[in-house]
């Protein structure tokens, strides 16, 4: 069995189990799973309403877990997502909010751009503390999540509005939704950020596969020393690699401003978008493709969810657990590998040893 193969079969099985496992809970619990399933694939894939709603649902999701896969190639667990997506999406509301009354090709542009470089001067104070002071970026970011959601709650309150919960609706001039777009899917909130999201899957995989500094970013990630005995500064590659994961969450944060809510608002807790999005990198194995086929996947779940306790009376959580099982199985997966390869390296090391001997 090659290792391509069994790259795609354990994503796949882990969906697989997830699945089976949430249709046992339906019925341990009474729950027709039947019905539970077939009315998430028709709330989700039903019509071209619900199609374009998955299909918005998946954009934010896919650039954010593909900017976890460039801090992951590089050697780091970047878990500071949903933070780095708040501040995109609060800099984009106020760019927006600042220049709506210009040309839409002149404050889109600025906007997405400023959500981005947010996003990415976020994600940067971890990757600094981490090349030169090697501290925990598990830590840092998860603190940088939590300083993101209050900043964030506090300016909305304080700063942008009178002690109200939600600015204003953006100017449609700085809007990712286009007529022709959500007509095509019958008035959905679809908007562009699922164009732009393909895109950016197509740069990164081009970044990665050919180019120096995506050759660089996997080096470091494999091995710091190696990579500076070789001339590489990890220092420089660790701080670059964050900036482009911080601005691509930050674009999965301007999409959510820009695309599908059209403001910013008090948040009750961290957006979920962030974790979605790494798990769906996981999923994806950090492979470019991968991640559109999961973000595709875990977005169908997302909305088809919602139709669950109307169509066929299952609690629409029943995705939660499934979408945590699935998550469960990609890290045996990835235990079992680590298992494996100390074993091998246990083994290669007493081969060298009885050589000297």
């Amino acid at each position: 069995m090659n290792s391509k193969f069994k790259s795609i079969l354990a994503p796949v099985l882990s969906v697989i189990f997830g699945l089976l496992l949430g249709a046992v809970l339906m019925i341990c619990f009474g729950l027709d799973a039947i019905k539970g399933y077939s009315a998430l694939i028709q709330g989700s894939v039903g019509s071209p309403f619900y199609i374009g709603e998955t299909l918005r649902q998946s954009a934010p999701l896919i650039v954010i877990a593909l900017g976890f896969a460039v801090a992951s190639s590089a050697g780091f667990f970047n878990i500071g997502l949903s933070g780095q997506a708040v501040c995109g999406w609060l800099a984009s509301v106020v760019v927006a909010d600042a220049l709506g009354s210009l040309p839409k090709v002149i404050v889109l542009p600025i906007a997405i751009l400023a959500g981005m470089t947010a996003g990415a001067l976020w994600a940067g104070i971890a990757g600094a503390l981490k090349a030169f002071f090697n501290t925990s970026e598990v830590i840092v970011t998860i603190m940088l999540n939590h300083t993101a959601f209050y900043a964030s709650n506090y300016i909305v309150r304080n700063v942008l509005t009178d002690s109200r919960d939600a600015t204003d609706a953006i100017s449609q001039n700085a809007s990712l939704r286009v007529d022709w777009l959500s007509n095509a899917f019958e008035f959905s909130t679809i908007h562009m950020g699922i164009i732009i999201s393909l895109v950016t899957a197509i740069l990164l995989h081009y970044l990665m596969n050919r180019t120096t500094l995506g050759f660089e970013i996997k080096a470091v990630g494999l091995n710091k020393y190696a990579a500076d005995y070789a001339g590489i500064s990890s220092k420089r590659i660790i701080i670059v690699s964050m900036l482009i994961s911080g601005a691509l969450a930050g674009l999965g944060g301007v999409m959510e401003g820009l695309g599908t809510f059209q403001n910013i608002f008090v948040f009750g807790s961290l957006p979920t978008v962030g974790f979605d999005g790494l798990a769906v990198s996981l999923l994806g194995q950090g492979n470019a493709l991968g991640i559109i086929f999961s973000g595709l996947l875990f977005a169908m779940l997302r909305i088809g969810g919602n139709s669950m306790p109307l169509m066929a009376r299952v609690p629409n959580e029943v995705v939660d657990i499934v979408i945590a099982s699935i998550i469960f199985f990609i890290g045996i997966n990835y235990v079992i590998k680590l298992l494996v390869n100390m074993k091998k390296n246990k083994q290669v090391k007493n081969s060298l040893n009885k050589e000297v001997e």
